[in-house]
């Protein structure tokens, strides 16, 4: 379904009834990750997956999409499906604009699962990173996409789910240079929310994965101390939907519930 928001379209999904779960999907990717799990889910919950500005189906909105200008389009979505409080799911980039939902419209979160995400922000080098990406995408952005997806996964997993990198690439090609380059510059410039994370008045969950190419392992792991917040490990890569796929519906499943 599209939604008409600030002169651009934003594209979601609607299933099911019960209390809402909002699945936001990370960078390069859209709502399709979402779809093996939608049927499941959707039994005892209502599920909203919304495209992220300049992915998917959802256009892109300036040259610089911060976290909250994403998670300003996330509320226009619930609001106009008149959602007062939701459960929110966030795989990666997904996890930062869902802290940043929490961090203005904190009333509105009743469970915040990061999925190999962080609450942190980027360090010196990582924003060194986003800043060398983004010249990658403007001159050949095809093979950066072949590349990064790629490197989201386990070494050892990249012949087994060779079919589904193939599918996440072919979805990710069709982004606009203008999508990927202003979601880079949003998640570069984005800001430190493990306070909220940590103090936020909702359930917390942390899927983690001990062989995350992507983010620090232990790192992670820092962020639950001091803090209601749970830790779940998988024993894969960045993209715990695909690689640990059983197993990342059956934590879904057991968080939603305890909500």
């Amino acid at each position: 379904m599209i939604l008409q928001h600030k002169g651009i379209k934003i594209f979601y999904t609607d299933h099911g009834q019960g209390i809402p779960v909002v699945l936001l999907h990370g960078f390069l990717e859209n709502t399709s990750m979402w779809q093996p799990f939608i049927t499941e889910l959707s039994k005892k919950n209502r599920i909203i997956c919304i495209d992220l500005l300049g992915h998917g189906k959802t256009e892109c909105l300036g040259y610089v999409h911060s976290m909250e200008l994403m998670a300003e389009a996330v509320k226009a979505v619930l609001d106009f499906l008149n959602i007062k409080n939701s459960i929110f799911i966030g795989h990666s980039m997904g996890g930062y604009v869902a802290l940043a939902f929490a961090e203005k419209f904190k009333k509105q979160v009743l469970g915040l699962c990061l999925m190999n995400s962080t609450a942190e922000d980027d360090t010196t080098e990582r924003k060194k990173n986003r800043d060398r990406a983004i010249l990658a995408v403007k001159e050949n952005h095809k093979s950066f996409i072949r590349i990064a997806i790629v490197n989201l996964f386990r070494p050892k997993n990249r012949r087994l789910f060779s079919k589904e990198i193939k599918h996440i690439k072919e979805e990710a090609l069709k982004m606009p240079v203008q999508g990927i380059v202003a979601a880079l510059e949003g998640m570069k410039v984005r800001k430190n929310r493990i306070e909220i994370f940590r103090d936020g008045n909702f359930k917390k969950l942390m899927i983690i994965s001990k062989k995350d190419p992507v983010l620090d392992y232990e790192a992670l792991k820092k962020q639950s101390e001091k803090s209601t917040i749970e830790i779940v490990e998988f024993p894969d890569g960045h993209m715990s939907h695909v690689e640990n796929k059983s197993l990342f519906l059956r934590t879904i499943l057991h968080f939603v519930e305890k909500i």
